[in-house]
């Protein structure tokens, strides 16, 4: 079955209700599914066949549903990608993947065209937002003119439908391959539970960005699954999605933790603003107690944390498979889907005490494309190792308490240490550096750098800054900058973040950095 035979199916049940809302525009089922086989056609036309890769550089605009479907319906393999991808990330990714075609939002196009020289596989451009095109592009409005009638074209559940990159612990992303039945299994077990079930007359808040796979599967899958209508938010802007929330009835309201606290911080936010939702479900990254409490007295609204990773579709764990929501737990294994606690020496953790997330199920990714290494190190006997590390309470709930050693969450985005580190390293001045997540209220977290000077170097915080802005999209960037004479290190030689993240540094003065905090 492909992915997009849901949308199909609700296409027939309800060819007149609105799928999408966008600017306050309604896109019909017929509609939506008309411009999917516009699409597909299109793409087949200038090439791309089963099996291809077919990047999409958008942002939350009806095109980036019509492309992603699109493709699929080709049985193409769809690269989602962050908009806010540097061109040397974005040139390592598009490589990697071997892109054949890509979709790309005007805006966004002049990065992807200082990368094409080195992108051998890339054939085709298409652009959102003309014509005209630029030179060496194809408008996707002309494209869909001159389209002919779609192919039918075989597509299994084992097929790969996404590749969805994610940062590693080194610097180079691994692209998760996620096929069909990965996607659809997601659904099915979210779709099981009472609490977190859609129907028909939902309307739900599609704020969050769909390169993510929260948003692509959890939020958007599951409104095509059930012919709900979902409000796409180009960005989010507390103000103006409160106002969509009322002008629209939304009933589902999907965020992150940062996005449900913007709202709490509203002056003029009242319990009446909130009073359509019937659902809210808070996911990729921990949500705060004080958050939960807040949200539940001001709006009578309980948040539905979960847990969830990119290599799973993403939907793991949730506190809507137990009694209550409980503040600071990620809940309860979804339907279907296995969980173990393993300790150091791999076995089972005690009871009370901490171990690695380990999960089987149908939902379960692939592997990594290209990489057996790496799918080797976290794929075996049908158990993915998440690097997450969480304990069972007396309920049988679980709690993280170390989430991927020392990742950092930045607006439910992953900022991976080793990777802003390696780019500070490359600025001529700089010795050693080393990253640590701190709290901030309005990201949940933020990146914090303690930088130690070649000897001899004078060095200020904004020349970091500014350095890093050719090498990491702006939400990896930190926003509190330090140099230090040196860095607090093991006997091993390597360095002792969690002295870092206590303060508990050796020498050296402190230096902030001016930039904006993403």
């Amino acid at each position: 079955m492909n992915l997009t035979d849901l949308l199909s199916e609700s296409a027939k049940r309800f060819p007149s209700k609105p799928s999408l809302v966008f600017h306050d525009r309604p896109i019909t089922y017929s509609q939506l599914e008309e411009r999917v086989d516009r699409t597909a056609a299109a793409l087949a036309g200038l090439g791309v066949v089963k099996g291809d890769r077919v990047a999409l550089l958008m942002g939350n605009i009806p095109e980036f549903v019509t492309s992603l479907y699109g493709a699929m319906r080709v049985g193409a393999m769809v690269c989602p990608l962050n908009v806010m991808l540097t061109p040397e990330e974005m040139g390592y990714i598009l490589a990697d993947a071997g892109a054949k075609a890509a979709v790309v939002e005007l805006g966004s196009l002049p990065v992807l065209l200082s990368v094409r020289d080195r992108l051998g596989d890339l054939q085709t451009i298409l652009v959102v937002g003309g014509p005209p095109a630029p030179r060496g592009t194809i408008s996707l409005e002309e494209a869909l003119r001159s389209a002919g009638e779609p192919s039918a074209v075989t597509v299994a559940t084992s097929d790969v439908a996404v590749i969805a990159y994610t940062s590693g612990t080194t610097a180079a992303p691994r692209g998760a391959m996620l096929a069909h039945g990965h996607l659809l299994a997601n659904l099915d077990q979210l779709a099981q539970i009472p609490v977190l079930a859609e129907t028909d007359q939902d309307v739900a808040l599609l704020a969050l960005p769909l390169f993510h796979s929260y948003a692509l599967n959890v939020i958007l899958g599951m409104s095509m699954k059930t012919g709900a209508t979902a409000v796409l938010v180009e960005r989010f802007d507390p103000s103006e999605s409160l106002a969509l929330v009322e002008r629209h009835g939304v009933t589902v309201l999907f965020g992150a933790p940062p996005m449900f606290a913007a709202w709490l911080s509203l002056p003029e936010v009242t319990p009446s603003s909130m009073s359509t939702v019937r659902l809210a479900v808070s996911g990729a990254a921990p949500l705060p107690a004080q958050v939960f409490e807040a949200f539940r007295d001001r709006f009578g609204v309980t948040i539905w944390e979960g847990y969830g990773l990119t290599e799973c579709g993403p939907a793991v764990t949730s506190n809507a498979m137990g009694k209550v929501a409980k503040p600071g737990s990620i809940g309860l294994p979804l339907p279907g889907l296995e969980i173990r606690l393993v300790d150091e020496d791999g076995g089972d953790a005690e009871e009370d005490d901490p171990g690695e997330i380990w999960v089987k199920g149908p939902n379960v990714f692939s592997g990594y494309w290209n990489r057996p290494e790496a799918t080797a190190e976290v794929l075996g006997g049908g158990w993915l190792r998440t690097g997450d590390v969480a304990y069972r309470d007396e309920d049988g709930y679980l709690h993280l308490v170390d989430r991927k050693k020392d990742l950092v969450i930045v607006s439910g985005f992953n900022v991976y240490p080793s990777e802003v580190e390696e780019a500070i390293e490359r600025h001529p001045k700089v010795a050693e550096a080393a990253v640590v997540g701190i709290p901030d209220e309005k990201t949940g977290e933020a990146v914090q750098a303690w930088v130690v000077p070649k000897e001899g170097q004078g060095l200020r915080a904004d020349e970091i800054l500014n350095f890093l802005h050719g090498y990491l999209a702006r939400f990896k960037q930190p926003s509190d900058i330090r140099i230090v004479d040196e860095l607090p290190h093991h006997m091993t030689g390597k360095v002792l973040r969690r002295a870092l993240r206590g303060e508990d540094l050796p020498g050296g003065e402190e230096a902030h950095s001016e930039g904006e905090k993403t």
